[in-house]
């Protein structure tokens, strides 16, 4: 059990790609809103795409729908600029929300007047269900020239470390692997890590290009941030991912965390700390 001085109790009910609900004595976060159902064909354009456009289709229902959503406190929304991340239903449940996104993303999403946004490294406060939390944007690599953001959640409730830091909820967004997240753990004790993988890959003009954390990058990072528990999504569903459940598992026990994971059953809330 992570933290044995964590005072806050956190769960996670993942619903579907990189959206989940994770909830902290009953303050309720949505990470990047994606309601479409199976079937679904949105388009994606960009100018690193070897033809300048893809067609995105999903192939899993959400667990749950907008209509079955318990309240919803804040969006922590990782990039607002592909669909697979927020599509048109994951942007009626912006309105009227606090949303934390990236800086072109907060530009965008104008004019929402709860929508802000943060840089890498930059700590901003957020209040909301009676708390306050600290929210710290982390640095990612995800597609060339596109804003995406990762973040570090803290709280006075959350504790701290046996060394002194202050213990952490990462939501690591779309990314692979890069050097500059292993600054994280100079400052934090990550206990939860909600991290996105699957692999996907993107047809650049240069060939094959790696956009999202495959199992092998994934257990090097909970290695080098020391993470207590890490939660695997974003790996199912869309045909541009090219790691499930199979590929991750064989990873992780290859890279010897396979003890630090919390597998999540889509529409199942699952407790990840039980705090004091």
């Amino acid at each position: 059990m992570p933290s044995t001085n964590f005072l806050s109790n956190v769960s996670i009910t993942h619903l579907t790609t990189a959206t989940a609900i994770f909830s902290i004595d009953h303050v309720n976060f949505l990470t990047d809103p994606v309601f479409s159902p199976a079937g679904t064909k949105l388009n994606y354009e960009s100018n690193i795409l070897k033809d300048g456009s893809a067609i995105l289709q999903n192939s899993i229902d959400p667990a749950l729908g907008l209509e079955s959503l318990p309240p919803i406190d804040a969006v922590l929304l990782s990039h607002e600029d592909h669909a697979d991340n927020l599509d048109d239903l994951g942007r009626r449940l912006l309105d009227g929300r606090k949303v934390i996104t990236t800086m072109d993303g907060a530009k965008n999403l104008q004019p929402r007047p709860g929508v802000r946004g943060i840089r890498p490294w930059e700590t901003i406060p957020l209040d909301v269900g009676g708390k306050t939390f600290q929210v710290t944007g982390v640095p990612t690599r995800h597609v060339p020239g596109e804003e995406c953001t990762g973040f570090i959640l803290e709280c006075n409730t959350f504790g701290t470390s046996p060394e002194g830091l202050p213990n952490v909820i990462y939501f690591s967004g779309d990314t692979v692997y890069i050097e500059e997240i292993k600054e994280i753990r100079k400052k934090y004790h990550v206990c939860v890590a909600i991290l996105n993988l699957g692999k996907a890959i993107a047809f650049s003009h240069d060939g094959p290009l790696q956009i999202t954390l495959d199992g092998k990058q994934a257990g090097q990072l909970v290695k080098d941030l020391n993470i207590e528990l890490m939660v695997p999504i974003h790996f199912e569903g869309w045909g541009h991912f090219t790691q499930a459940g199979k590929e991750l598992t064989r990873d992780f026990e290859e890279e010897g965390i396979s003890d630090r994971v919390c597998w999540v059953t889509p529409g199942k809330p699952s407790t990840l700390i039980s705090g004091k």
